[in-house]
């Protein structure tokens, strides 16, 4: 969006639903869909759109970013759950397993976001991410349930290999198999 002006709340739900929409519909269809469907698969009408996303390149930057939003916003989440007494292990397994999914989402979108040229990213929300990671795996180090050499790095490395392309059941098992390399405990 091209305004500075701050949003309406019915303009911030309607981005939402755009935002939403678009995931599942490039996940769907590919990159291939058109706007038009967009538009009706969030509910809005295609002018709504536009007026949100000028062309589909736009659109297709704002879902990945968008996504690194949700990681981060999550990440924070699992570490206040983890300060307030949750164990650091659970909370990092579960991290990834919703990472893991949210990203076989929203895989389509990256790829339609590199095939268009684009590499959107967010600096502030990678940082966010990255902090609340960081602070799960101390916590679960300082518990004895992480391998002490254990960084936010190798969180990123299982992440950005996770097989995204594959079946439900596929991914569960590969994160049941990567697991032990985080962990001192036996796989379970």
């Amino acid at each position: 969006m091209t305004s500075s002006r701050p949003l309406r709340a019915d303009a911030i739900r309607n981005r939402a639903k755009i935002l939403t929409a678009a995931s599942e519909q490039i996940s769907r269809h590919g990159i291939e869909i058109g706007m038009d469907e967009i538009a009706a698969a969030a509910g809005v009408a295609v002018g709504t759109l536009y007026r949100h996303f000028p062309n589909k390149t736009e659109l297709v930057a704002a879902v990945v970013v968008d996504f690194f939003h949700r990681v981060a916003d999550d990440a924070e989440a699992a570490n206040q759950r983890v300060v307030e007494g949750a164990s650091a292990l659970d909370e990092i397994t579960n991290f990834l397993r919703r990472v893991i999914e949210a990203a076989a989402i929203n895989h389509a979108a990256k790829a339609a976001a590199s095939a268009m040229g684009t590499h959107p990213g967010d600096p502030a929300a990678e940082q966010r991410s990255a902090a609340a990671v960081t602070s799960m795996i101390k916590a679960g180090q300082t518990a004895g349930d992480i391998h002490p050499d254990v960084t936010v790095d190798d969180i990123y490395l299982l992440v950005n290999s996770a097989p995204t392309d594959q079946p439900p059941a596929a991914r569960r098992r590969w994160l049941a198999l990567v697991l032990p390399g985080l962990t001192t405990h036996p796989r379970r």
